[in-house]
């Protein structure tokens, strides 16, 4: 889980941020007080106690940067030529883009302060993909027409583009957010303010809704706000029915505001198209003697503060129904509630301020469990050490108490301000946490009662269990409270809270678990702590705070440091000496063991150990027609040999007309183990070099998925025993990933890239990762990098195994949980009629209504389940608008007939035309992954090593990588120590790009989202940056969509699955001179640092089936011949990717060669 922060301003209007990774308030530098926060991921929107509006931008190693545009025109005349004097009825000389705004070079100015340029205008030569002639100019018969960049000799008008970036420079600081409104229209000072609306749109440009409430109770909307513009534009009047107090947006659709009245105003008809919605809806208070004073909301809730400090929860809000239907009061006092990421809730106490934190909110359960207070410290209690009170601590550590192993939990949180002034060193053991004395001197709670009472709440026992926890706590065990009866049945939770008497408020208080029948019952509450022991919180934002549920932070437990006084009086034995101890022990063990056994090592073995390792039922895809599932029982047969090798074969048993038989495959022939992406079963395939080239592996399904990794874990031991492969995979080890995701290593044969007697690539042995992945990039350094389907940047941390794969299958460290979200869409069709217009009745021959991007494939809302069984939905059906060929306002794309090109506008020959839905699914696993925080990547290229390459340059790795956005950046910091790096650096660029590589040579080729090629010149290791791009035209009428790049070739793929290779390339002329066409038919390529080329094929066809995503190895490849001769087929179907780049084996030359097959025809 990324790291993300908590806003919150205390009570002299200081603005703190929390880390859900760390345990202390960090304090915002500044020179104003605040008084109101509502924070994103990205940036933080306050309002000053001089009632202006300010944002603070958090850093980034990504600039923000927008990009100014200015079009010059000019028509030809027959005295001159092309010049600046147009017709009267043209458009201005200088313009936008439409013609209709005049726009000069020098009256492009800064929108702010906060801005400033990257550069002066330059003209723009890149016209779709392909470089213009000199001076950018594109020609056309009169304004406006289509455009080309060939003069004609009608060519009567031509225009150029002129550019110029500007970048936002404030960040991390709070910057002013300028007033460019009439000032007859300027708003009254603000008092509160919010920010949402991020999920609204599904666009790329990070769109946000800033809404705000003035002084005289007008609410106002910050126009154009956005990730390319934080500041936005101007401020818009929104009428509202009432004078307004407080608002609050949601990252959706949701907007409710405070009325002075106290009823509550809610904002419907929020969508992509109308951001600041249609109409307002009332809502009534929960009571009527108390209204409404405070409001937060989520995605699907909202939280509600009465005049009386009473909080509620809001029952049946979504987005269909944003006003919700009735209201549930909630246990605890609150001055104000807040609601962030994934529907998190945060309180602040009305008697000390104190700050809650709401734990048990899941999907689910969205009222949660009980509310604990955040203890965490400012960053300045951290030097306070622990010395002046050690007698203090080292009093509490020994105690005259029998403790059971039932009190062996640690404590959250320690009443004494004493305690809370220890440093962070090292944290305080629990029993200091049991004697510690209350700041009135009263005793602290008891630790069968504390515990009990801890435990009731945020456990969420059974009934039966509170209630036990109920009697089991007396009065006296529970100063401040009450006495409470010992058994309180179970009741409706639009009950109040019991009464409470008078007294120091709590730290910690609970609810009921869940909305339909919920109860309430007495619970132990934490010991209060006076107001100079913490800070006094007036405000808090979640906003842009993410804590997964079930998460574990750091808040809840006071950190206090040890004297070393303290520390030398345990007495007991640490870990670290067991460790050893034990160590120690196995060690001499094995010296004994191998002493016994050595006047023996002349015996033979008298019999052959052979042990049944494990039988089950399966069930198998025949090979005969009609091919089904069929149920059989497999076995697995373990032996060891005389030479102390194990082996391993695999039967499977099943009957055919009546008639028994069997199949076996020896384990040391299989050649990968993969799992199978099917919706309906658990399945993996087993493959050998004979299925390999037949296409038609050997699948079998299990009947629940713990069974189905049970049998791969085995058989993939299995497998590494006989082939002897253990550990992690070494440097130059090749990397693959299947469509489901899955990541596999093989390591590399001397003899793979041999001239005359290569590795048939069916041969080789490849063995599954843990983790889950979309691009995988390595070197033979040992850094590799990974990308999520949700662009998620992860770096291998040295182990093996995980997911799936544990015990002696996997390693005991650098194992780390891992989690993936990826889109499900399917495409609704409609056809035209002179009757109804579009509608969901087509045609006979057209096809379903309902189906996926190629019409072939029913595929409906209800019956559209997520790729495998491991995935999970997170999200419900919505439109996706960025998808190519653009759509109308409401997702529409329109074409003549299916299928056809797609556009986003209709027109009267549009007789069809359809919309894409989206769905999110999660999967979460673990592997040896780490995740690189916080910059999304869509591509990443690490430097191949090269085989002399010089010492000096072997220190740093140069990595290079695309963010989802298409920022081009290099990674700073990389090494074998540090595969991870240390920071980004930003690389310009005037346009989106798609993909990235680098050579072993710091060449580096990068192609844009238009399709061309662009080169870096000067990269080296003191100018990792490089200093410009070069632009390189694509292949005639063909889009690049991938380049890679290896010690001197340089090979690229286009949109239509076919491959390139750069010809020409000279160290003199790095550019290279033509494209040179060597396959088609091909999905992904990978260049490696000998110039070996490996591909993803998309179609194969075997002996028995046709497979799709195969790797497949160039063959021939010579100096004399670079493109090569022709292809040897490897594992398949199923296969994305592949990254060679980390093989540096050199081939052992041989006196034999093997016979070459001839290319083929698809490839």
């Amino acid at each position: 889980m990324p790291t993300s922060v908590l806003w919150a301003v205390d009570l002299f209007g200081r603005v703190y941020t929390l880390s859900t990774a760390g345990q202390y308030w960090e304090l915002v530098k500044n020179t104003l007080e605040f008084k109101r926060v509502s924070a994103t991921t990205q940036c933080c929107w306050g309002i000053a106690c001089d009632n202006q509006v300010y944002l603070y931008v958090c850093a980034s190693d990504v600039p923000i940067r927008r990009r100014e545009e200015a079009y010059e025109n000019q028509r030809w005349n027959p005295m001159g030529g092309f010049c600046e004097k147009l017709l009267p009825s043209d458009r201005w000389a200088w313009s936008d883009v439409s013609g209709l705004q005049h726009r000069p070079l020098d009256g492009v100015a800064l929108p702010s302060p906060h801005w400033e340029w990257e550069s002066d205008w330059y003209v723009d030569e890149n016209f779709g993909g392909e470089p213009t002639e000199k001076g950018g100019w594109t020609y056309a018969m009169d304004f406006p027409a289509t455009y080309t960049r060939d003069k004609k000799w009608n060519s009567c008008v031509r225009r150029r583009k002129w550019i110029r970036y500007r970048r936002y420079k404030s960040r991390d600081t709070w910057a002013k957010i300028p007033s460019n409104d009439d000032p007859k229209n300027l708003p009254d000072p603000f008092n509160d303010l919010s920010v949402g609306g991020w999920e609204i749109t599904e666009e790329p440009a990070g769109r946000l809704s800033v809404w705000a409430v003035s002084l005289q109770g007008k609410v106002w909307y910050r126009e154009d706000v956005s990730h390319p513009n934080p500041e936005g534009s101007s401020w818009s009047l929104v009428d509202t029915p009432g004078e307004a107090v407080q608002i609050s947006c949601g990252p959706h659709d949701l907007l409710w505001v405070t009325l002075w009245e106290g009823q509550a105003l809610v904002r419907e008809g929020i969508n992509r198209n109308n951001p600041k919605g249609s109409f307002w809806s009332i809502v009534e208070p929960p009571g009527s003697e108390n209204g409404i004073m405070h409001i937060s909301v989520g995605v699907s809730v909202v939280w509600a503060v009465t005049k009386d400090r009473k909080v509620w929860f809001r029952r049946g809000v979504n987005s269909h129904n944003p006003c919700g239907t009735s209201w549930i009061e909630m246990v605890g006092e609150m001055m104000m509630v807040n609601v962030g990421l994934n529907d998190q809730v945060w309180g602040i106490g009305c008697e000390n301020r104190t700050m809650y934190f709401r734990q048990g909110v899941t999907p689910s359960e969205l009222s949660g469990k009980t509310w604990k207070a955040i203890v965490a410290g400012r960053e300045w209690d951290r030097s306070h050490s622990g010395s002046s009170s050690s007698l203090l601590s080292a009093g509490c550590f020994f105690g005259s108490e029998v403790r059971g192993s039932a009190e062996s939990a640690p404590r959250d949180t320690c009443a004494t301000s004493e305690a809370e002034r220890l440093g962070p060193e090292q944290p305080l053991p629990e029993e200091s946490l049991d004697n510690c004395k209350s700041p009135e001197g009263s005793p602290a709670l008891g630790p069968g009662a504390s515990r009990i009472a801890e435990g009731s709440v945020e456990n969420a026992c059974p009934a039966e269990g509170r209630e036990e926890a109920t009697q089991a706590s007396s009065p006296s065990e529970r100063p401040g409270l009450a006495s409470t009866p010992a058994e309180l049945p179970w009741t409706n939770i639009d009950l109040k809270e019991p009464k409470r008497a008078p007294g120091p408020s709590a730290a910690g208080f609970s609810e009921t678990t869940g909305l339909p029948s919920l109860g309430l019952f007495p619970l132990g509450l934490e010991e209060p702590y006076e107001a100079e022991d913490h800070p006094m919180w007036t405000w808090m934002s979640g906003g842009g705070c993410a804590v997964e549920a079930g998460s574990a932070l750091k808040w809840f437990t006071v950190q206090s440091g040890l004297s070393p006084s303290v520390q030398t009086q345990s007495l007991s034995i640490t870990p670290a000496q067991t460790a050893a101890w034990r160590k120690q022990i196995f060690q001499q063990l094995t010296e004994r063991t191998k002493r016994e056994l050595e006047n023996f090592r002349h015996y033979e073995q008298a019999v052959e150990q052979s042990v049944w390792v494990k039988t089950g039922a399966l069930q198998w895809w025949c090979d005969w027609k009609p091919h089904k599932w069929v149920d059989v029982r497999v076995a697995l047969e373990q032996f060891t040999g005389h030479d102390g090798a194990r082996d391993s074969i695999l039967f499977i048993y099943y009957v055919v007309h009546e008639e028994k038989k069997y199949l076996h495959v020896f384990l040391n022939e299989v050649t990968v183990l993969v799992p199978v992406l099917n919706e309906a079963k658990h399945s993996f395939a087993l493959y050998t070099p004979e299925r390999t080239r037949q296409r038609w592996p050997v699948r079998l399904a299990a009947a629940t998925e713990q069974d189905m990794n049970d049998w791969l874990a085995l058989l993939s031991l299995s497998c590494c025993e006989s082939r002897k492969v253990h550990g992690r995979p070494s440097p130059q080890a090749i990397w693959s990933i299947t469509c489901k995701g899955d990541i596999f290593v093989s390591e590399p044969s001397p003899d793979l890239e041999a001239c005359e007697h290569p590795l048939p690539c069916d041969h080789m042995f490849w063995r599954q990762m843990g983790g889950h992945l979309r691009v995988v990039e390595a070197n033979s350094r040992g850094v590799v990098w990974g990308i999520g389907y949700d662009h998620t940047a992860w770096v291998y941390t040295g182990g093996y195994g995980g997911g799936c794969f544990q015990g002696l299958a996997s390693s005991t460290s650098n194992i780390y949980p891992q989690s993936d979200v990826k889109s499900v869409y399917i495409y609704e069709n409609q056809r035209w009629n002179p009757i109804t217009g579009y509608s969901s009745r087509g045609l006979p021959t057209d096809r379903y209504m309902w189906s996926d991007v190629t019409g072939l494939q029913e595929c409906t809302k209800a019956g559209t389940k997520p790729p495998s069984l491991q995935w999970t939905w997170v999200s419900d059906w919505y439109v996706d608008f960025s998808i190519p060929g653009g759509t109308d306002q409401d997702g529409w794309q329109y074409a003549s007939d299916f299928p056809a090109s797609y556009h986003g506008y209709k027109t009267m020959k549009d007789f069809v035309r359809r919309r894409c839905w989206a769905r999110k699914c999660k999967l979460v696993t673990s592997g040896p992954w780490l995740e690189v925080a916080p910059i999304a990547l869509g591509d990443v290229s690490i430097i191949p090593e090269s085989p002399n390459a010089e010492e000096e340059h072997r220190q740093s790795v140069a990595l290079w990588a695309v963010s989802d956005k298409g920022d081009v950046l290099c990674r700073l910091g990389v090494s074998e120590l540090n595969p991870a790096g240390s920071s980004w650096l930003h690389v310009g660029t005037d346009q989106p790009f798609a993909s990235v590589s680098i050579g072993a040579c710091y060449q580096v080729w990068a192609v844009a989202r238009d399709g061309s090629a662009f080169y870096r010149g000067s990269v080296s290791p003191s100018q990792p940056a490089g200093d410009c791009w070069y632009h390189i035209p694509p292949p005639p009428k063909q889009r690049l969509v991938q380049v890679s790049v290896g010690q001197t070739s340089v090979y690229a793929l286009d949109e239509n699955g076919n491959l390139w290779y750069r010809g020409g390339i000279t160290p003199s002329y790095p550019q290279g001179s033509s494209w040179d066409h060597v396959s088609n038919n091909v999905r992904r390529v990978s260049v490696g640092p000998l110039d070996q080329v490996w591909v993803i094929a998309n179609k194969v066809q075997g002996s028995h089936s046709l497979s799709r995503g195969t790797v497949c190895h160039r063959t021939g490849l010579q100096p004399q011949e670079p493109t090569g001769q022709g292809w040897d087929y490897g594992i398949g179907g199923g296969w994305d990717h592949i990254s060679v780049r980390a093989n540096a084996t050199r081939a052992i030359q041989s006196a034999s060669r093997e016979q070459e097959a001839e290319g083929p025809a698809c490839c």
